[in-house]
């Protein structure tokens, strides 16, 4: 199994996604609010990959990225929210 994170965006928005065998099987979608924040507003897992950890692989690669362009992360998605409740080590970028 060939598993990669990637990540596109444009100035106004972007998604970070898991490929699998170069099929996305998750997705985690973000807007700019203003030039200093993201909002993530959505994440989504397709069906037969709940607990392989693919939603928190993608918050994560949102934490680096965070913090290399020194962006604060507003996670209103209620799954995002929950692995920054959980993780004390991605609340600086909060």
């Amino acid at each position: 199994m060939n598993e990669t994170i990637q990540h596109h965006q444009n100035e106004k928005n972007g998604y970070f996604s898991v490929e699998v065998d170069g099929k996305t099987e998750a997705k985690m979608t973000f807007v700019f609010a203003g030039s200093d924040k993201i909002i993530i507003d959505h994440t989504e897992v397709n069906p037969g990959n709940n607990g392989k950890g693919f939603g928190k692989k993608m918050v994560t690669a949102a934490v680096e990225m965070a913090r290399e362009k020194n962006l604060k992360i507003i996670p209103l998605c209620p799954f995002a929210k929950s692995v920054f409740d959980k993780t004390e080590d991605f609340r600086d970028v909060l």
